[in-house]
């Protein structure tokens, strides 16, 4: 089983009976945030507004004009976090087409139901995503995937190497974009956005160290709600060479 898997590796202190806790309650979370995007597609605005709070907003901004990058790593509540950002500012991501074409249709209006929006194919490389920076549109960034060997490299996350896309620091280094954290935590009447202050000294040395950064800080988030990260993602499933599978 893949959370299993995932919560054994990132957290092999905890007992067997404390993981199993653990993925069991992220089940529940996972469902319930799921049901929930149906409120992001047809929901009034004042309801959302009531539903999913919002702290930090001035961070979406950046007073010299910089462009911003939103780093939201896979936590349930993602979702829910961009919509009620969407009321705020235009926005850009990269959208991952579905099989199912009612089910694409409703992901793509509704995350368009506030503001102007810039849905991305990751085919379309940096290009079109810098481009789109440039005119103002926020970046809203996942960037927490296992997508193979291309173009990633490995660096550590919670102990254990992980194949990681490079493209923050890439993107920084081309644009001169400030990095905002924002991060969506499911509570029991809804949903708290928290979009954190800009990053300061970054990039870093190099590209694997900001990475690295990345990773840390995307294990600190975690470490806060770990029930409510994304562990039905097989994170570990490409390995650097020789290393054995994790994942049947």
């Amino acid at each position: 089983m893949v959370v299993r898997t995932n919560m054994r590796l990132c957290f092999p202190e905890r007992s067997e009976a404390e993981r199993e806790a653990m993925a069991r309650q992220h089940f529940i979370v996972f469902a319930k945030a799921f049901l929930d995007r149906t409120l992001g597609w047809w929901a009034s605005k004042e309801r959302l507004q009531r539903l999913i709070r919002i702290q930090g907003v001035e961070n979406l901004t950046d007073p010299e004009g910089r462009p911003i990058i939103l780093l939201s790593p896979h936590f349930v509540g993602l979702d829910a976090g961009a919509t009620r950002i969407s009321m705020y500012v235009p926005g850009c991501t990269v959208y991952s087409r579905q099989k199912n074409l009612v089910l694409d249709k409703l992901l793509y209006d509704g995350r368009g139901r506030f503001s102007d929006t810039v849905l991305l194919s990751r085919k379309d490389g940096m290009r079109k995503i810098i481009k789109a920076m440039k005119d103002g549109y926020r970046f809203y960034y996942l960037p927490d995937m296992d997508f193979g060997r291309k173009e990633s490299i490995f660096v550590p996350f919670f102990g254990v190497q992980a194949a990681t896309i490079p493209a923050l620091s890439r993107l920084v280094r081309l644009t001169g974009a400030r990095v905002v954290a924002c991060i969506t935590r499911q509570v029991a009447d809804g949903y708290e956005v928290e979009v954190m202050p800009a990053w300061d000294n970054f990039p870093g040395e190099s590209v694997e160290a900001d990475t690295e950064f990345m990773n840390r800080f995307i294990e600190s988030q975690v470490l806060r709600m770990p029930e409510q990260y994304y562990w039905v993602h097989k994170r570990f499933k490409t390995r650097p060479p020789g290393e054995q599978r994790f994942y049947q």
